[in-house]
Formats: structure tokens, sequence, C-alpha cells
């Protein structure tokens, strides 16, 4: 699947850099172009991938390339007033090689929670291919205000894309580890389960061809449903023919039959039930994609088809669709599974009562302010005067 990624914002230029470093490293091809947007002047200058040409920076005349200081409503004003600025770097985009767009933000922030929706609005209005969100949700201890703007800006957000891909920070952070450490191996994570997935299909030279194709328009048929997705990864490490040792005490019927069908079902199960980017009820699922890849030896119909029927039952939906990815060079059979226009999500309802609990004390907290302000430069008596 060929991409146009517009990183917006910290997370979101992070994140994307990180998907060209990742494109690059494994040839996948999926980046066709990067953009970054930003009003901090410094987040743009710590980017390693995106191509200067290609980091644009908006709201000069009102914050001076210093941010938005986590204040989306300036966000999104900004991204509304130099919108033009942001199209003339996708006019560098050849638009006729490229399957979606995908914009990405994380949306606790300011610039990419208020700009997101903002550029998702604009696109789908010039463009006919797929504008597709990846929304990065801030975890529950990042302070109530990042919860508000996430909030607010998955409202707006998810009604805006064609379909937003979540990633919930809180589900992955581990105990212990520091905040820089924190992202960095979340990003990472990001990247591998949405590179593989929209890798998937992709042939290079001297790969072998799969036997059940997952192409772009399997993603895209998934991702037509609507709504919020996530997306689940399992991985298990197998024997290779060239390794020897216990694959050579089988036949190619005999490991087809007793390995291969058992393993693929398994990683299915693993994948769908095990860590989701956004935790979910996976029976609220609309429409589902599983791609099984790994060396061909071990990539076998019968037990994609398996898996396939496994989270159909699962979903109780009939749009279910699968195939293989066969890699060369690798000793690993992982599985990716795609839950497209899931509705029953728990952690979306618990963001949304904070957000709400936060904004009424902000009411309450303002309103105080106010009148102990008042009570300070007063005086009692009104004794005194003004000068003006």
């Amino acid at each position: 699947m060929k991409l146009a990624m517009i990183g917006f914002g910290q997370a979101g230029g992070k994140i994307v850099d990180k998907f060209v470093e990742y494109d690059r490293r494994t040839g996948s091809g999926v980046v066709r172009s990067a953009i970054a947007v930003n009003t901090a002047k410094a987040d743009l200058a710590g980017l390693d991938n995106v191509p200067e040409e290609n980091r644009v920076l908006i709201g000069q005349a009102r914050v001076k390339g210093h941010g938005v200081g986590a204040d989306n409503e300036l966000g999104a004003d900004i991204a509304e007033e130099d919108i033009d600025e942001i199209q003339g770097a996708i006019d560098q985009v050849a638009v006729h090689e490229i399957d979606a767009f995908l914009v990405v933000a994380g949306m606790g922030g300011g610039t990419g929670s208020g700009g997101a929706p903002v550029l998702a609005n604009h696109l789908k209005r010039i463009y006919t291919e797929p504008v597709y969100g990846l929304g990065i949700l801030p975890a529950e201890d990042e302070g109530g205000i990042y919860t508000l703007n996430a909030a607010r800006s998955f409202k707006t957000f998810v009604d805006e894309v064609d379909n937003l891909l979540v990633f919930d920070n809180g589900a992955w952070r581990e105990t212990g580890e520091s905040v820089q450490g924190g992202y960095d191996r979340i990003n990472e994570e990001i990247v591998r389960r949405f590179g593989i997935l929209f890798s998937a299909g992709e042939v290079r030279e001297g790969d072998n061809v799969a036997e059940s194709v997952v192409d772009s328009s399997e993603i895209i048929n998934t991702l037509a449903c609507g709504g919020v997705s996530t997306v689940g990864y399992a991985t298990e490490t197998v024997q290779t023919e060239s390794a020897g040792g216990l694959l050579g005490r089988f036949s190619d019927d005999d490991l087809d039959a007793t390995e291969t069908t058992n393993r693929i079902t398994s990683l299915v199960r693993k994948a769908a039930l095990g860590r989701l980017t956004l935790p979910c009820e996976v029976r609220s699922t609309d429409r589902s994609l599983v791609v099984v890849s790994g060396p061909q030896d071990h990539l076998n119909r019968k037990g994609i088809e398996r898996g396939r029927k496994w989270l159909e039952n699962e979903t109780a939906s009939m749009e279910v669709r699968g195939g293989d990815y066969p890699v060369g060079d690798t000793d690993h059979v992982g599985a990716v599974t795609l839950l497209s226009g899931v509705t029953d999500v728990p952690r979306i309802k618990a963001l949304q009562e904070v957000a709400v609990e936060t904004q009424d004390n902000i009411d309450d907290i303002r309103e105080e302010s106010d009148d102990n302000l008042e009570s300070l430069v007063h005086d009692d008596d009104d004794e005194l005067e003004a000068l003006f």
C-alpha cells in the first residue's frame, strides 16, 4: 500500500520520521511521501529522516516558532490560517502514485490534536483518495488537560477521516521506564504494527508471491466502514530449512499438517485477543483483515483459512478478509489483525468521562480564580480609586 504520510505536531512528526526509517530498513516501499507539520521550530529540527523541504513550520505570525502550549483550539486556528503553506508541500506529492493519505498526530497536545482534523477535512475536499488518521492517545497519568485535548480531538478527528486508526499509549506504558525511553519504544511498536499491515502484498524482486494476496484494495475495503480501528500482532520463531534441526525430521506434507496450520491459527487468536493498539471488545468489530507473514514453507492456505474462519466467528462478521505475505530471510511467522469499525471501547468511554470532569473542574477553577482576584485587588470599603 502506497501512502502519503503527514505528521502533524511533535508526536506525529516523530512517528512519520520513524516510518521513513522503517521503510528504508525493510525496503517495504510504503511511504511514497513524508511531510512533517509543526508550530515549533525545534521539533522540526529534531527529525532525522523527513526531508528538510518537507518540514513545514506554521503559525510563525502568532507563536513565533515556539509551539501552541497544548492549546488545541489555537492549533486548529493556525492550521486553518496556514493551510495554503501545508498544501504547498502536499502539491509535491505524486498523488497518482498513492493509495491513500495518512495523517498522524498525538491527540493530547496542541498542534497535532487541533490541526490534524483540520488537515483531514481539507484533504477530503480536494482529493478522491481515502484519508485515514492515526491518532495517539495520551496515557491516563499525563494530566487532565491532555485528556481533555484528546477527547475533543478524537471526537473531531474521527468525523473528518475515512477511518481513524488508534494507538493508546496508556495500554503500552511500562513501569519504571523513562519518559523518553517509553516514547521511543512505543513509537517502535506503532511503526512495526502499522508498517507490517501496510506493507502486506508488496512484492520485491526475488520474493515469493503469496497464494492469497492481500493488496491495498483489501485494506481499503476493510477500512471503508469508517469509525475507529485497532491492530493486533503476534509472532513466533520457527525452525527454517536452512537452519536444519527439527524441520529436517518432517516431510513438507507433515510440516503443513502438524506445524503450520496449528501455529497460524494460534497466532491469529493471539493477535486478535492479545495486546491491541487500542483495547476493545473484539465482538464489536464491523470488518476485519488478517495477514500472516513469514517463510513461505510455513504459510499454508489451510492454516490461514482456519484463522480467518476463527476471526469471522469471533467478530460475528461476514466481512473478514485474509491472506499470506511470504517474507524471505526471516525465522519468524507473524499474524497481523486489523479490526475495523469497533464500537465497544472502554478506554474511549473512560477518556470522555474524565474529559467532561476536567472541563467542569477547569470552569470551576476559573470562576473561583476570578472571584479571588476580585477580592484581592478591591478594598472592602471601596475607598481607593483606580487611576483610569
